[in-house]
């Protein structure tokens, strides 16, 4: 086997290596030693090269959007026979023959948990949801690049080589049409497209291309190591069958025992996560022995292991070490195996260019015509067609157990190598040409509860990051009046980082079935929430309930709920504050990161959005079951963001149980005008402070109107109380609000952002939390005497109504570069602080 190992990386055959069992660590420079004859540190020597290269191309194809494993790829390219293994004294100190067993042994094991990992992360649940549309897609896919492998090889094939042309066709053929998931899934995580229609569809039917690629490598193994007996392939098979099967009715249920006798919420234990891993390897060991390769048997070990917490436990345990440090060797070792000056004449070159392009065409013309035989839009077809273009992993690993074998010589080795780094360099930057996930939506008018008419449905997205949100979110939701004439449809998505998954997910729950014990604290969770939304929506009438779960990086979550709120349509959202009440009745902040999501879906959101300051509304002067009572004050100043906040407590005033006070501050007769909108009509000179005044002048025509309409229309209600207040600074505001009753157990405000007002003159220069605006942040502040939940309101507003009052406060290009949403209508961007926005790791 050593010297076999060895002749792989050597183009002659005939080379014979001689190794010295006794020289694996040295005694050490100073008695002479040169470490680099040693299989140690010279392995040590690798490694690290091998790691430090590939980082630095990860880094370097960084801002052109690669996946890593182009940067491995290339990094092995660089440092194999290609580039600097041309200087041989490079290639003899450092990767000399003798070297090649330990590296490749090395490689192959890191190979074994990454692909055991891989199977682990697949979800064979999906394979079964997917339906015919990915099904379709995955098979039409494989069929029109296999025929053009086959073609490809009847040209590469010559007569004098050892292979039958059959197993020589089926590598190929393999190699050329099938998917890589794993690549696939981080290539959609960059682009954002996890958690969208066309990503579910590209992921699903990976998996079902990667499966089938699976078995066919399986069969295309047993063919090749058995040139002459065509009966030893048929016992390779079937005994890889039985194996199979084994571990799906023998293994699994024993790996289900383990886990029920770990109690709920407790870490599985190490001896449990050893005999696993330890598994592992005694798979490949079998797989190998059968005659199939040995990553074969770690992946279906990996795929047996039941979803929920040991799968993450193990993912969170090896995916850096494995991915980080082992997995590169695999990629390098193909790399330096890669010759491309074997890659001899122009029409060779050609042959190389032509495949690209028909292999790439052949997979985008089967997708593209499954997409618009369902009825899919041209350009997601062709998106489809691209991303099902991804190579990587299984690629690379055909082709290696194929130039093992000596089905593939080193040319066909080189071209393939070429053609696979090619095909998925190009994928992201072409998808992003082509794939404008704007022109999915259609415009929506009702982004506000100002526009939303009083007799059709409102929708409601509501985030919820732990149980202890939701008791007062239901209670608001269920003063928001539900009726037959308007009913409210909520979306209730419970937020939950992303930890050691491959990839994010957006999960849309079933109503899952009772009995099962949930299987990580996340999903313990998700169902207390998703419980409590159910029991609500069967006791309220007229509500609509469906749950979801967004899993994702907090510096990329704002995008998840934006998304979804802009795909369902939803009016506004409700998203918990970062803070939340302690015993003693002060605000103490819950995470960090949740305070970053509130503020960057303020930016970035769709619609209408609502900060909810949670300090209980539990309705303690309950009538009888169904019926809640409550006090709610509105606060009103002015602007687009008050005016909304009104429609909304005036949505809530319909209700028989609320009370509603209305309080209006009116700047007193000698109120101070702020700086910034200076120049009454008198002082009207520049015309740039011409058009502030006449802004202002509409918005205050805009207010008088609408309050003038919220008057008349509910005069004779008795619930409803409204009066105003003059003041002539914030000292009096402040006052002003301190003294309104303590009976009221909710208080709605605009959150003023965009409007300049002297009534609150003074007060953002001491506030914590500017996302709230100057009055929520005085409201939610611990030390503010009453202890009442708050609403804090940001209306929706097209282009150019504040457009530039906020552009004083910050620089234009501060804007950060992940944002997917580049909307037309926008609000300005957020004053941030240091820790404002995330970039995304």
């Amino acid at each position: 086997m050593a010297d076999e190992a060895a002749t792989t990386a050597n183009s002659t055959d005939e080379t014979i290596v001689c190794y010295a069992p006794t020289m694996i660590t040295t005694n050490g420079i100073w008695q002479g030693d040169n470490p680099l004859d040693y299989s140690l540190p010279l392995f040590i020597l690798q490694l690290t090269l091998v790691v430090v290269v590939t980082r630095i191309l990860v880094y370097i194809l960084k801002p052109l959007r690669q996946p890593r494993v182009i940067s491995e790829i290339l990094g092995g390219i660089i440092l194999g026979p290609s580039v600097l293994g041309q200087s041989t004294k490079f290639a003899n100190a450092v990767f000399p023959l003798r070297s090649v067993m330990v590296l490749e042994t090395m490689a192959n094991i890191g190979l074994l948990y990454f692909l055991f990992l891989v199977g682990v992360e697949m979800d064979l649940a999906v394979i079964r949801r997917t339906g015919k549309k990915a099904l379709a897609i995955a098979v039409a896919g494989m069929i029109l690049p296999f025929l053009i492998g086959t073609s490809f090889s009847l040209m590469l094939h010559q007569k004098s080589q050892y292979m039958k042309q059959g197993t020589f066709i089926l590598f190929l053929g393999v190699a050329l049409s099938v998917t890589a998931f794993p690549v696939l899934a981080r290539v959609l995580a960059e682009l954002k497209l996890l958690n969208t229609e066309i990503g579910r569809i590209a992921m699903s039917s990976a998996l079902v291309n990667d499966m089938c690629a699976w078995i066919l490598l399986a069969f295309a193994i047993a063919l090749a190591e058995n040139a002459s007996v065509s009966l030893a392939s048929v016992w390779v098979i079937l005994s890889s069958s039985a194996f199979v099967l084994f571990c799906i009715f023998a293994v699994r249920p024993l790996i289900s025992w383990m886990i029920r006798r770990t109690p709920e919420g407790e870490t599985i234990s190490d001896f449990f996560i050893c005999l696993i891993l330890t598994g592992v390897m005694i798979c490949g060991f079998i797989t190998d022995a059968l005659g199939t390769h040995s990553v074969f048997g770690a992946f279906v070990f990996g795929l047996i292991i039941p979803n929920g917490p040991i799968g993450l436990t193990l993912i969170e345990r090896l995916e850096d070490f494995v991915s980080g440090l082992l997995l590169p060797l695999f990629f390098a070792i193909s790399g330096l195996k890669t010759e491309i000056s074997t890659i001899k004449g122009v029409g060779t070159w050609c042959i190389l260019f032509l495949v690209i392009v028909l292999s790439c065409a052949g997979k985008i013309a089967g997708t593209l015509l499954v997409a618009l035989y369902y009825k899919m839009p041209f350009y997601e077809g062709l998106t489809l067609g691209f991303l099902m273009n991804t190579k990587g992993l299984v690629e690379i690993i055909i082709l290696n157990v194929g130039k093992d074998q000596k089905v593939l010589d080193d040319q066909s080795f080189a071209i393939m190598v070429i053609i696979s780094v090619v095909k998925t360099s190009i994928i992201i930057p072409i998808v992003t040409l082509i794939y404008k996930p704007a022109r999915k939506f259609a415009p929506y008018k009702k982004r506000t509860v100002q526009r939303s008419k009083p007799d059709s449905e409102f929708r409601v997205l509501v985030c919820v990051h732990t149980p202890r949100n939701v008791p007062t979110i239901i209670n608001l939701l269920e003063a928001s009046h539900p009726t037959k004439k308007s009913p409210i449809c909520i979306y209730v998505l419970h937020l939950v980082e992303l930890s050691g998954r491959a990839s994010a997910m957006l999960i849309v729950h079933n109503s899952r079935k009772s009995g099962r014990p949930a299987l990580n604290r996340a999903q313990a969770q998700s169902d207390h929430i998703i419980n409590a939304f159910e029991n609500f929506e069967q006791h309220a009438g007229c509500v609509s309930v469906q749950p979801l779960t967004a899993i994702s990086p907090y510096s990329t979550m704002h995008e998840d709920i934006c998304n979804l709120a802009e795909d369902k349509r939803a009016a506004f959202i409700i998203i918990p504050f970062h803070k939340q009440q302690t015993v003693d009745g002060g605000m103490e902040s819950t995470n960090p990161a949740f305070r970053t999501i509130n503020q960057n879906v303020l930016v970035n959101a769709p619609c209408s959005v609502g900060i909810l300051v949670d300090r209980g509304l539990s309705s303690s002067t309950r009538l009888a079951a169904g019926q809640v009572s409550h006090h709610v004050a509105i606060l009103f100043f002015g602007g687009p963001d008050d005016r909304e906040a009104l429609a909304y407590a005036w949505r809530m005033s319909e209700h028989p149980g609320i009370n509603l006070t209305v309080m209006r501050f009116i700047p007193g007769e000698e109120t101070a005008e702020p700086s910034s909108s200076s120049g009454r009509r008198g002082e009207a000179s520049a015309p740039g402070i011409l058009t502030v005044v006449t802004d202002d002048d509409r918005e205050k025509q805009l207010d008088e109107d609408y309050i003038n309409q919220f008057r008349s229309r509910t005069m004779h209600d008795d619930s409803i109380v409204y009066t105003e207040r003059v003041v002539r600074n914030g000292e009096e505001t402040v006052a002003a609000i301190r003294s309104i009753d303590s009976i009221h157990d909710l208080f709605i405000i605009g959150r003023g952002q965009g409007t300049v007002s002297p009534l609150t003159a003074g007060l953002t220069d001491w506030s914590e939390c500017p996302e709230l605006g100057a009055i929520g942040d005085l409201l939610a502040s611990s030390d503010f005497a009453t202890t009442v939940s708050v609403l804090v309101v940001q209306q929706y507003v097209g282009m150019g109504v504040h457009g530039d009052m906020l552009g004083v406060q910050d620089s234009p290009n501060e804007q950060p570069e992940h944002f997917i949403y580049n909307h037309t209508s926008r609000r300005p961007p957020l004053p941030r602080g240091p820790e404002l926005f995330h970039s995304q790791p």
